[in-house]
């Protein structure tokens, strides 16, 4: 069994890379793993053990670690309710969490004015202001040490005054460190930035250089709270992008009086009221009323959307003008904003290759840098027959810039923002390492019907053959009667149309679908036919060769050929550009594999710039195309497939990254698909795969910047050309700066 938690208390991503190593060891455990960004904790336990079995041990081990941390189903609750409240799933699939939202609210509902905080609530602010108050003290903390060591300073470095108000300074600031660092050596944990802060202070003191000593120590203390506080701001600017969950609904009770409840709490076919400036709670459907939907947060459109009565609503999106009344068509957590917090929140729990390596690289780099360290302080000494405290200073400046944090936590804040911005432009990665596969898409693969064209299907040419018009257009509507498929509803259009109501359904039976050909079924006795040529050929009626665009249905009773339609769909407005601006992007190869006729399928190839097209395709079809394609394609680039539809679903799974187009798409498709484009626009789809290149650009110039500014100073130090001073100020600058560089991630091109 897989479960999510959330996890409280960690400051600092080595910190949460050691508890992650520590309980991939457990027997219990077949997968740990932490999103320190997040503060998410991801564990799939061993087939016949329950997450609740290990829960205990797992808090134990946290707190041997790190002692504070607490783990918990709610985001910003205490640990007293981790034991009970963890949700379980099975491991192929995230189960759905709500966005730090208790669903068991406390509501007054003698209130109007609103609803009543509840305890997970509660605790969330006390937390803050803990954390608050935490803050004011370390702020005090600093401030007293640092004038401590400036008066020593004055007073002067080699006098006793001065020497006492630095040690006085130096135990202010530095004692946490030092009994943290004692703690975990006490547990076997001692390579870790306590220990590496401890020896090089400690060290510096020892050897007399007591402002270096404490300024590592004063530094290294400014530089963590500061990266705290950044980590925080980034946290909370990630999260206010994805600030859509509604607080509450106003459900219309029978006396026709609004009441305040949960959204949880409304139920499909409620009516519900939507004031302007509040979100839209559930997906609905407009009553009464007209205004505009402002659906940026869902979709990243900037232009607000006109509805009426009849219109959908998306929850999560804003009512900007009038007041609506609307009947509830889901429940809220299978509604829009849940879909969409749920792959958000999930998205960073699956770690990119690179996130995976930067933590294992830190377990090696830092034991190597230590021992690098010892060598420096004894080895030189004792060949060049120089002083040991020359060296022993170098070797210290050595483990002040050798602490991995820079590197630890730009990474995956890099791909956390990455997500996040992806999301606010209306495009849903569904976790880190599909953002990096993304990244290397060289090949793309299309579905026709409700990607590159609408789907709004009209009957363009009827040509009936050996009957009336009506008689055909009559057997067409009565043959199409069950199916929900946009063909079968634009034919029943076309009939009411021409006629002004529905044909007689009474007499149909034997209804059967036909995957990929068409429709079989029984009307006054007898069998009919409709769908493609292969459906007339597999059944020895022989049909005319057809030369326009279009999908053709044939009509066949009994055997007999009673004509065809032609059915027409649009090209999207954004079709061409998304074709282009993909091929501009580093896009070798685009595909289009349908299961609609090859005459139409090469014109709308043709009009659009797609290099390969492959039409009259079933289902299965289309699988083995893109088994073809993939073996044929490079051996690092990775093949999407872009879909909508249910037949899609097989495709989606099984290419490199599946691309759901949601705005139109069937849930089966969305669930399969690693990618959702919350909009019917395919100029998302190059969007998307500019800013996943754009997001592993900027891992990699982290990476690049933190280990070259560590090697340069390194190499300094072990020369004697950068002091400790220099040492502080590159390990601090650099972790800040790749913080600030991470956030670039979340602006989206």
């Amino acid at each position: 069994m897989e479960k999510i938690y959330f996890i409280h208390g960690l400051d600092c991503p080595n910190c949460a890379a050691k508890i992650e190593r520590a309980l991939q060891k457990m027997s219990e455990l077949k997968t740990a793993s932490i999103d320190f960004m997040a503060e998410k904790l991801l564990i799939e336990t061993q087939p016949g053990i329950s997450c609740d079995e290990v829960l205990t041990k797992i808090q134990k081990l946290a707190d041997q670690l790190e002692p504070g941390v607490t783990i918990d189903q709610q985001k910003g609750g205490n640990a007293s309710h981790a034991y009970s409240h963890g949700q379980e799933k099975c491991s192929c699939e995230i189960h759905h969490h709500e966005h730090g939202h208790n669903q068991h609210h406390v509501y007054h509902h003698e209130h109007e004015q609103g609803l009543e905080h509840s305890h997970d609530e509660k605790v969330t602010m006390h937390d803050h202001d803990n954390s608050f108050l935490s803050g004011k003290l370390k702020i005090i903390q600093i401030l007293v040490s640092a004038v401590l060591f400036l008066s020593a300073w004055v007073v002067g470095e080699e006098t006793i005054p001065g020497i006492v108000l630095f040690l006085i300074s130096y135990v202010l600031i530095g004692w946490e460190i030092i009994w943290n660092a004692l703690k975990n050596i006490v547990k076997g944990q001692v390579f870790d930035e306590n220990f590496l802060m401890s020896l090089a202070s400690i060290g510096a003191i020892c050897i007399g250089s007591y402002p270096e000593g404490v300024a590592v120590m004063l530094l290294y203390q400014i530089g963590e709270y500061f990266q705290s506080y950044a980590v925080r701001r980034s946290r909370k600017s990630i999260s206010d992008l994805m600030d859509i969950h509604p607080d509450f609904a106003n459900l219309k009770m029978e006396d026709s009086t609004i009441r305040k409840v949960a959204p949880e709490q409304v139920k499909i076919d409620d009516i519900i009221v939507i004031k302007p400036g509040e979100k839209v709670p559930l997906d609905s459907i407009v009553t009464e009323g007209n205004s505009l939907i402002d659906t940026s947060a869902l979709t990243g459109e900037s232009v607000p959307r006109e509805v009426s009565p009849g219109s959908r609503l998306l929850s999560g999106s804003i009512n900007t003008s009038g007041l609506l009344t609307a009947r509830v068509e889901k429940i809220f957590a299978e509604s829009t904003v849940s879909k969409i917090l749920n792959l958000v929140e999930n998205a960073s729990s699956r770690k990119a290759p690179a996130e995976n390596f930067i933590t294992k690289f830190a377990k090696y780099y830092t034991p190597i840098v230590v021992v690098a360290a010892l060598l420096l302080a004894v080895l030189p000494p004792l060949l060049l027959q120089e002083s040991f405290t020359k060296w022993i200073y170098q070797a210290l400046t050595f483990l002040v810039i050798s602490c991995p944090c820079a590197l630890v936590i730009s990474v995956p804040l890099s791909f956390f923002a990455g997500i996040g911005g992806a999301s606010k432009a209306g495009i849903l990665v569904k976790g880190s390492n599909y953002l990096e596969i993304l990244s290397k898409a060289e090949t793309v693969i299309f579905d026709k019907t409700g990607t590159l064209t609408k789907g709004s299907f009209e009957v363009s040419k009827i040509v009936p053959i050996g009957c009336t018009e009506e008689r055909f257009l009559t057997l067409m509507a009565q043959g199409e009667s069950s199916s929900n498929h946009p063909i079968s509803k634009s034919i029943r259009k076309a009939y009411e149309h021409r006629f002004g109501s529905q044909p007689d359904f009474s007499n149909i039976s034997g209804y059967s679908e036909l995957s990929g050909r068409g429709i079989s079924a029984q009307i006054e006795g007898k069998e009919v036919l409709l769908g493609n040529q292969k459906l007339m050929s597999e059944n020895q009626i022989s049909v005319p060769a057809v030369k326009e665009s279009g999908t053709v249905v044939h009509l066949a009773e009994d055997g007999v050929y009673l004509g065809y339609l032609i059915i027409s769909d649009q090209i999207k407005a954004d079709s061409k550009q998304a074709v282009s601006a993909l091929k501009e992007i580093g896009v070798s190869k685009t595909v289009m594999l349908t299961g609609d006729n090859s005459m139409t399928a090469e014109a709308i190839a043709q009009e659009l710039g797609i290099d390969e097209v492959h039409a009259e395709l079933l289902p299965d079809g289309k699988v083995e195309w893109l088994e073809k394609l993939l073996s044929s394609k490079k051996e690092k680039s990775s093949l999407a497939f872009v879909g909508d539809g249910i037949n899609d679903a097989p495709v989606l799974a099984r290419a490199d990254i599946g691309i759901a187009m949601g705005g139109v798409g069937s849930d089966a498709a969305i669930e399969a698909a690693d990618v959702v484009i919350m909009t019917d626009e395919p100029s998302k789809i190059p969007t998307a795969i500019r800013h996943a290149k754009r997001t592993l650009s900027i891992v990699k110039q982290n990476i690049i910047f933190a280990l070259g500014i560590k090697i340069l100073i390194l190499i300094l130090g072990a020369f004697g050309i950068a002091t400790m001073w220099e040492a502080v100020f590159a390990d601090v600058g650099v972790c800040l700066i790749a913080i600030l560089s991470a956030m670039r991630a979340m602006k989206v091109k």
